[in-house]
């Protein structure tokens, strides 16, 4: 069972400028951030009220009877809790195309060559979720060779194999590898990363392969597909998606889809990604991701589903001073009777890729000053404005 201690974010907020335009988080003092290590509570008011806040040292509170400390939460009536975490990118190691020790490399002997310094101020989100969901967005391989349609890009981003061990030892369960950098040293390259995340117990997804989990006898299944350079328009990539949802909807209760679309340093969605998204649910998908641009965008509810049009970076190490640092994880929790959904709602942990305001140290770690926590949501608004069904708040607790 794992350990549940304080309850996460404190609600509300009220304005503040697009980070377009505000980059305060840069312009901090030197020195680390000072951010406590969070673990949420789970609640539902069908479920129980939160318990208080722990202390350090103070013996955990009871739970209601209801109430499970597990990945699922059960409620009195027999319904089952299943709450899916999503975040963008997860670019770590090297480089190739940068010569001298690369800036990842760097920071990780600072960290005492411990990996695990990239999601430490996240872990307790992960583990306490039922499934977390990245966009693995590099190369896990010893060896390599850059094929000539890839001789001329500036990242081409690689990694060596036992940095795969980092996604299960935090509470990550699958990686969707479906982007624009999973083919930067060819075949070779795309099928290394594969066996690497086998080889950990990471499940994964790509155009070729779907990736499925079950827990508590909820059956989910993830596909990943890119837009990027493809021989298909969005309009017959949804007419794909279409079919091979049409093919496993009746397996499983649970369909998610992970897109890497759109164009990098935008905050709203072109129209081909707003089209190929609510496609995406007509086709019968329950949950729609999206990442590449790099930046935070809006979320719009259609039908009932989400469609999360980018989650932004998670830890990049592409660049140690990118001109905007925030980010968000995403968490939608299903409510399921009978194999039925019969509710979903979602959150947002707002968060900055860096623990440091100075540079970009790639640990991932969510805010605790309300103006930054305006920032990310009034960003998300404002990008939203010209979309039908953009979600009117950006909560983040459960509701």
């Amino acid at each position: 069972m794992k350990k549940l201690i304080s309850v996460f974010l404190a609600l509300f907020f009220c304005f503040a400028v697009m980070p377009v335009f505000a980059e305060e988080f840069e312009r901090g003092t030197d020195g680390e951030i000072e951010v406590p290590f969070i673990e949420p509570i789970w609640m539902d008011t069908d479920i129980g009220s939160a318990a208080d806040h722990e202390e350090p040292g103070q013996e955990e509170a009871a739970l209601p009877a209801a109430f499970s400390s597990g990945v699922v939460t059960y409620g009195e009536d027999g319904s089952i809790f299943i709450t899916i975490t999503a975040t963008g990118d997860v670019t770590i190691g090297r480089n190739v195309k940068s010569s001298g020790k690369s800036i990842f490399q760097k920071e990780l002997e600072k960290q005492n060559n411990d990996i695990n310094f990239i999601f430490r101020n996240v872990r307790g989100i992960f583990e306490n979720d039922s499934l977390t969901i990245v966009n693995f967005e590099g190369v896990l391989a010893e060896n390599y060779s850059i094929p000539p349609r890839k001789q001329n890009n500036d990242f081409l981003f690689l990694a060596p194999v036992s940095y795969a061990s980092v996604l299960p030892d935090n509470g990550v369960e699958m990686a969707a590898i479906e982007n624009n950098h999973i083919g930067d040293f060819g075949e070779d390259g795309t099928q290394s990363t594969r066996d690497a995340l086998d080889s950990v117990g990471i499940l994964w997804a790509d155009s070729t392969h779907s990736a499925s989990y079950e827990i508590a006898g909820i059956r989910v299944i993830v596909f990943a597909y890119q837009t990027l350079n493809q021989p298909y328009t969005s309009d017959e990539l949804a007419g794909m998606v279409r079919e091979e949802i049409a093919r496993v909807r009746d397996e499983y209760d649970l369909v998610i889809v992970y897109y890497h679309w759109g164009d990098e340093l935008d905050y709203a969605p072109k129209d081909n990604q707003v089209r190929l998204g609510r496609a995406t649910v007509d086709a019968g998908a329950d949950l729609v991701l999206g990442s590449h641009s790099h930046r935070i965008n809006p979320i719009e509810c259609y039908q009932g589903k989400y469609i999360v049009y980018s989650l932004a970076n998670c830890s990049f190490a592409g660049n140690n001073k990118p001109s905007d640092m925030y980010t968000f994880i995403f968490q939608n929790r299903f409510r399921f009777k009978n194999g039925r959904i019969l509710q979903s709602s979602f959150r947002i942990i707002p968060c900055r890729i860096s623990s440091r305001r100075d540079y970009n140290d790639f640990c991932i770690t969510p805010l605790t000053e309300q103006t930054n926590i305006d920032t990310v949501i009034n960003t998300m608004k404002q990008a939203g404005k010209k979309l039908t069904y953009a979600v009117e708040s950006y909560p983040l607790d459960w509701e």
